[in-house]
């Protein structure tokens, strides 16, 4: 008989003899036999009650150990199929603990597995990215969030140390390539230029990038310098043999030659400038008269290019210009480029000179324009405030239509040369449109600075209890003088003309809007004088302010009589 059924038969002849000296008890006690019966029902129930309790508790521990198994069978069926393992047999025969603690083990097992062989990849895996940026690679195929077989993680390896093995063969080739290029940079007199040359000069060996392509650059910049190398060389011995000819034919003095030796002798750099210096010095000692004749006609050429607006692809067309071996042929072929060029010119005489007219004209605005913010021109009375509005209005309304007729012109006239006409490399409107651009924008910082200025001021005015010097009307905006009525004269409208050019809407807003008696801002209102004295210090930067100010210095002074309105010439003042 096994342990656990003689513990139970011990269990049950502990009760009965439990309920034996009860009924013993209770006999003695002379307990009746209903009372007797309902205290056995109750050690009954309290019995039942705790065979239960345990029962139960023993089932929930059966169901555990059910559930664990499942989880854990399950667990394992998924590690086995990512970790591609043989699925593991379970023993026949055993027990449910048992059972459960063997599947746990393999579990804890094959857990530890994945964990082992996910570290491995992820290792490999940064080592394959420094890889692939050193050598500008691609990454090695395989996902880094899947479980990788024992096979892949050991192709992956050797994946890797074939990487390494490349990388330090390219390392190698850099180094001796970049010596190389170091050593031809040298002989060359020549300083890395180009953001590849300093990287491969300046910065550390490490940084580089040691892809196919840069390895490839490398080696052609090697025989870009071996072949610099060996056309200096080929120039200088030309030069020297030059030289040579010019000294004699020239009777140099030996002194001179000898002073040059050092040239004559090594190809750097520096001996390819002094040999092209002294040839070219010699060159003008022979040709000196021929090249006097030849410059004159060049400045002509230059002048007729800037009277024709050619750019700079048309002017380096005509190559002799720049060519310095002087020559009768070359002398005849400048005199045939500006007998065309004179031609070309009278042939379009109306065009070019329509848009120096723009030029001129535009010149002139753009002084108007600086004249009119100078407060310095209020003490000119001899009219000709009044003649530099008449003249910035007049050009208001005519540079606009020059710019119309001009492009008519321009149209016709692409069309007959079949390229584009060009002012300083832009065409003609793109120019025209940028001018404009740029003066609004000049505009609008010297406003900002006014303002910033005049709220400097201000503020500093009322720190340190400043008065701001007005004319004595504007301490009184928006409100009536007591027991004076007084007419407001109005504002008369500036020409019923066209429209002002779309460029010019916005240059005078400031000014409109002080014309319709908007007070400046930050301005600080002070009780005027008995004496009403008008400053010329508080006046505004612009001719309509001035305007205005006098209006209100004249209003004040006759306040008696019936005022006398004032209306400004022109509201396109900026």
């Amino acid at each position: 008989m096994r342990r656990s059924e003689v513990l139970a038969a011990e269990s049950v002849s502990c009760l009965n003899k439990a309920l034996c000296h009860l009924k013993d008890i209770w006999e003695e006690i002379g307990i009746p036999e209903d009372q007797r019966l309902q205290r056995t029902n109750v050690v009954k129930d309290h019995i039942k009650s705790l065979l239960d309790m345990m029962i139960k508790e023993e089932e929930s521990l059966r169901k555990r150990l059910i559930n664990s198994i499942q989880t854990c069978r399950t667990e394992m069926e998924k590690l086995y199929l990512e970790l591609q393992l043989p699925v593991f047999e379970e023993e026949n025969g055993i027990s449910m603990l048992q059972q459960e603690k063997n599947i746990r083990t393999q579990l804890e097992a094959l857990m530890k597995e994945k964990t082992r062989r996910m570290q491995q990849l992820k290792a490999l895996v940064d080592q394959d990215q420094d890889l692939c940026d050193i050598l500008c690679s691609m990454p090695y195929g395989i996902s880094p969030d899947s479980v990788p077989s024992l096979e892949q993680l050991e192709n992956f390896c050797q994946h890797i140390a074939n990487q390494n093995a490349e990388k330090a063969k390219r390392y190698a080739e850099f180094m001796d390539l970049k010596r190389q290029i170091i050593l031809y940079m040298e002989e060359l007199d020549h300083a890395p230029e180009t953001s590849f040359e300093k990287d491969v000069v300046c910065e550390d060996e490490d940084s580089f990038c040691l892809s196919r392509d840069n390895i490839t650059s490398l080696k052609l910049l090697v025989c870009q310098l071996e072949e610099r190398k060996a056309e200096n060389e080929a120039i200088c011995e030309s030069h020297r043999e030059k030289i040579q000819q010019l000294w004699n034919r020239l009777q140099v003095p030996q002194q001179e030659r000898e002073a040059f030796n050092d040239h004559m002798v090594t190809s750097k750099k520096r001996n390819l400038e002094a040999l092209q210096a002294e040839v070219q010095r010699l060159e003008e000692l022979k040709l000196l008269n021929i090249c006097n004749v030849t410059d004159a006609i060049r400045s002509e050429i230059a002048v007729f290019w800037e009277k024709c607006f050619f750019s700079t692809d048309q002017r380096q067309a005509f190559t002799p210009y720049f060519s310095v071996d002087f020559t009768e042929e070359l002398l005849s072929l400048h005199d045939a480029e500006i007998q065309r060029l004179k031609q070309h010119y009278e042939d379009h005489k109306e065009l070019f000179d329509g848009v120096h007219q723009w030029e001129e004209s535009w010149s002139l605005f753009l002084e108007l324009e600086k004249k009119a913010t100078d407060p310095t021109r209020f003490t000119n009375r001899g009219g000709n405030l009044l003649k530099e509005e008449k003249q910035r209005s007049e050009l208001h309304k005519s540079l606009p239509k020059l710019e119309k007729q001009l492009k008519a012109q321009i149209d016709v006239w692409e069309g007959e040369q079949g390229r584009e006409f060009l002012v300083n490399n832009q065409r003609f409107l793109q120019y025209v449109e940028e001018r404009w651009e740029l003066h609004r924008i000049e505009k609008e910082k010297e406003k900002q600075e006014r303002h910033l200025k005049k709220s400097k001021q201000t503020e500093e005015d009322m720190l340190y209890g400043t008065a701001v010097r007005t004319p004595t009307k504007r301490r009184f905006l928006g409100s009536a003088t007591p027991n004076k009525s007084r007419k407001t004269p109005a504002a008369r409208t500036p020409g019923s003309g066209k429209p002002p050019h779309p460029r010019l809407q916005g240059c005078n807003k400031e000014n409109e809007a002080q014309l319709k008696g908007t007070p400046l801002s930050g301005a600080l209102l002070t009780p005027a004088s008995p004496q009403r004295n008008f400053s010329m210090a508080s006046v505004a930067s612009t001719y309509s302010e001035f305007v205005r100010d006098l209006v209100n210095t004249e209003s004040v002074q006759s306040s008696e009589t019936c005022p006398r309105p004032l209306t400004p010439r022109s509201s396109t003042a900026s």
